[in-house]
């Protein structure tokens, strides 16, 4: 199978490492730090389950790959409408789109039967950019249980877990993902085909509703906020308020929410991906995970009034962070001779 990897970061480059391991034919699209030590050195991965090196063709120009029979979406959901010119040069007339992203896809109301067919969702596919760029029928969904950084440039840190969940919009039973299938797992990665993948979507959600904009808010990790008894209740109403939305779009996850705060703080001193953008100054990844979800309160009527509230204030505090002038670069010394204008 010929896998691309769109975004080749901390769980992109993990699945590639894995799927190239497995006899994948893997080509990873990265660039500045990170790409030239993929190429020159391979994925590292460093894993509990035991380290191991891959190399699997890294890149920055998808032109140099071509079609491949799957795309593996390792960017922020914020970047697909904007990906059209680096994912148009791996698509074939068959070419299934893999999107390994938090939250709720652009894709959720297609394929399914009653007054919500096909609606689009504005947090998530704003004037119908993403779907103009990423076509529904191409899409297979994904949930990520596995967790990962990026050690250094090259070095992918493996934490814990292996499941990528994957299932079709449509909840057809189709070919691609079966093939998908026989290939992660090939690499030593667990790979179910759900059924309907939306209550897969909402039990991950749980958690990345509460502990991504709480972490960017409170500068914390997901222990600090699970072992504070104020934001420990704040969570606890969030995951209340998001199983209501879900059960009013006739989701009903079979998680608690205990079970939820409680694996929360197992992970420890653990830092979002929502946090890390927050310090390294880029866009937080929140339109997908909580305005999406506000926005569906919105459609079915729910309250929601601790996620609107803090949907509000982490809306703010990105806005004003994506306002903020860049800081200036250290001034360099003045070159010895003037140079030489190209």
């Amino acid at each position: 199978m010929r896998i691309a990897v769109l975004g080749a970061g901390a769980i992109g480059a993990y699945a590639g490492a894995a799927l190239h391991r497995g006899g994948a034919d893997v080509h990873l699209i990265a660039r500045g730090e990170h790409l030239r030590a993929l190429r020159e050195r391979g994925v590292r991965v460093l894993s509990p389950r035991g380290d191991f090196t891959a190399h699997p063709h890294a890149t920055d120009d998808p032109a140099e790959v071509g079609p491949v029979d799957a795309v593996l979406l390792g960017l922020k959901a914020q970047h697909y409408a904007g990906c059209g010119p680096l994912l148009r040069p791996l698509m074939g007339p068959s070419t299934m789109v893999v999107a390994a992203q938090n939250g709720i896809p652009w894709w959720y109301f297609h394929g399914i039967d009653g007054p919500l067919a096909e609606h689009r969702i504005e947090s998530v596919d704003p004037g119908g950019a993403v779907s103009r760029t990423i076509p529904v029928e191409r899409a297979v969904g994904c949930v990520v249980y596995a967790a990962t950084e990026i050690a250094g440039p090259g070095v992918i840190r493996h934490i814990e877990g292996t499941r990528f969940s994957i299932g079709e919009p449509d909840r057809s039973d189709s070919r691609r993902c079966r093939d998908l299938q026989a290939a992660m797992e090939a690499g030593g990665l667990k790979c179910p085909i759900e059924r309907d993948l939306r209550e897969d979507i909402w039990v991950k959600l749980m958690g990345n509703i509460v502990f991504n904009p709480l972490s960017a808010l409170s500068r914390s990790t997901m222990a600090q906020i699970c072992r504070n008894r104020p934001t420990r209740e704040l969570a606890r109403t969030m995951m209340h308020e998001t199983l209501d939305v879900a059960a009013r779009l006739g989701v009903r996850p079979a998680v608690s929410i205990d079970r939820r705060l409680a694996g929360a703080e197992r992970a420890g001193d653990h830092r979002t991906s929502t946090l890390h953008d927050l310090e390294r100054g880029r866009p937080m990844e929140l339109d997908v995970i909580l305005s999406a979800v506000v926005e569906l309160a919105d459609l079915t009527g729910a309250p929601a009034p601790s996620l609107r509230a803090v949907d509000a204030v982490a809306g703010l505090l990105n806005a004003r962070m994506l306002d903020a002038p860049a800081p200036s670069p250290a001034p360099s010394p003045a070159p010895a001779t003037p140079p030489v204008a190209a």
